[in-house]
């Protein structure tokens, strides 16, 4: 499945909802207001003295309205559990080691490990970051079984540790939906779930591929969309990405930036549309919106999967890439914005635009304070400069960057799962308090920029918590060096 239309229709009439909901309350209220003192004996006198054909008739449309509105109005998804899948040590690869396998690979020019030595030293990427075992073998393997065998052991691993937070079986979940962008073997990943897990035969299952760094944002929203028509039901979300297939061993300088951010990672997350799970779930999902720029040329190619001169498969990034990724992220925050920041600075932004407009360009244009909006922010780790970007667009301080920088640094770009170890973090630090707002922001090719809103539903209390950093977690925040040298001898 790879939905084309990237805008939340949910969103585009969320007001007109709410005004046809508080109008059909006030129409209810209006019609049983002469009956709030009704006594039996008043039944019995309209009986006698009214048409029971117009009593029936009215009866019926109350019962049809009140029914209609019910199975009509927009159910609430929550999300009762995640798990971020942490690599086993042996599969810790520090920079240094990573350097050493390319220069072992005998597949790169001189040229192109400086290049990358050079790009790893200030990628804000730590020496903790895990890499497939296939990567590490001699040679290097990239072959279809090395490749699942990695994925398998995500994917699986999260599974298998979300079902076991959130006290699920397998046979509860209706609704499966999987991302994973360069790796889509066959049988998909969505049937190697449902045969491992042995789901239920009338599973609704989804597979997006080719949709990036942002697809797990898009597969969160493809899950909630099928929850506002099935109701009483449970959806398994799992975001993945897999480096055995999406290393590069060529010299395309374009290409080459991908062996130096992507690592091992990937999430499971589970979702429900009961009434009754509102107690126990953590966060209740309260906006998606999707965002894409394929329209415009530039945009479209500035991430592309290709082949070089030689012939060797990898993904070209354009130098364009973070003036696209601007410009994907104004118009996600132009509709996103009157959604969720308070009147007084929308008032402001709105006066910025005017002034600029009808009077002088050098007044600066308003960035909204969206630390009155949100109390957290995930913004997907997809390098330090897409980091330092972002937090400068959105005038963000360096507590609200916290997450999404540690997590580049502990475990890399784990691609659209990195949206989850970053709210891993923001939990095991004993951030999330009852009624938090909390940001998820995902940039992918295409060019896409996705949102999604969550409201905490529970304080979060990191004693009871399982996620990958709980063993270490008072080892973080660390001071992130701009430039971190490393050593000759590697290349």
């Amino acid at each position: 499945m790879n939905p084309e239309n990237e805008h939340d229709p949910q969103n585009n009439f969320k007001f007109k909802l709410k005004a046809l909901n508080l109008l059909f309350l006030a129409f209810l209220a209006i019609i049983l207001d002469p009956f709030c003192t009704f006594s039996i004996h008043d039944l019995v006198q309209i009986i006698r003295h009214e048409n029971l054909k117009t009593i029936t008739i009215s009866s019926f449309s109350l019962i049809f309205l009140v029914t209609l509105y019910f199975r009509n109005r927009r159910r609430k998804v929550y999300l009762l559990n995640f798990a971020c899948y942490k690599p086993k040590p042996d599969q810790i690869c520090s920079k240094e080691r990573i350097m050493k396998i390319f220069a072992g690979t005998g597949k790169f020019t001189e040229e192109s490990l400086a290049f990358q030595k050079k790009i790893m030293e200030k990628s804000g990427v730590g020496d903790k970051t895990c890499v497939p075992r296939a990567m590490m073998a001699a040679p290097v393997e990239k072959g279809i079984a090395a490749a699942k065998k990695e994925t398998e052991e995500v994917i699986f691993g999260a599974i298998e540790e979300v079902l076991e937070k959130s006290g699920m079986k397998s046979k509860d979940i209706r609704i499966l939906v999987v991302n994973s962008s360069v790796f889509n073997p066959v049988p998909s990943w969505s049937a190697m779930i449902i045969n491992r897990f042995k789901l239920r035969h009338d599973v609704l299952s989804y597979n997006l591929g080719g949709m990036g760094c942002s697809a797990g944002v898009i597969a969160i929203d493809v899950a909630k969309q099928l929850l506002q028509v099935h109701p009483r039901t449970y959806a398994l979300v799992v975001s993945a990405e897999n480096v055995t297939r999406d290393s590069y061993l060529g010299n395309n300088r374009a290409m080459l930036l991908s062996n130096t951010l992507f690592r091992v990672g990937g999430a499971a997350i589970l979702l429900s549309n009961h009434p009754s799970d509102h107690h126990r779930s953590k966060y209740e999902l309260v906006h998606t919106l999707r965002t894409h720029e394929g329209a415009n040329d530039a945009s479209y190619k500035c991430v592309h999967e290709e082949e070089d001169e030689q012939g060797t498969i990898g993904i070209a990034l354009s130098k364009n890439l973070m003036a696209v990724a601007g410009e994907a992220l104004k118009a996600n925050i132009s509709t996103l914005a009157p959604l969720v920041l308070p009147w007084s600075e929308l008032l402001l932004v709105v006066t910025s635009l005017v002034a600029r407009k009808f009077f002088t360009k050098k007044v600066k244009p308003y960035i909204p304070n969206f630390k009155l909006a949100f109390e957290h922010f995930c913004i997907h780790a997809g390098g330090k400069a897409v980091l330092d970007e972002l937090q400068k667009s959105l005038n963000l301080g360096e507590w609200q960057m916290e997450p999404s920088r540690m997590t580049l640094y502990r475990f890399g770009n784990t691609s659209s799962s990195s949206l989850w170890y970053e709210l891993a973090y923001s939990e095991a630090k004993g951030r999330i308090n009852n009624g938090d707002r909390v940001w998820q922001i995902g940039f992918g090719s295409g060019f896409k920029c996705n949102s999604m809103v969550w409201k905490a539903l529970k304080n979060i209390h990191p004693l009871v918590e399982k996620n990958p950093w709980m063993d270490e977690i008072h080892d973080f925040p660390v001071i992130l060096p701009k430039h971190e040298p490393l050593s000759s001898s590697t290349i």
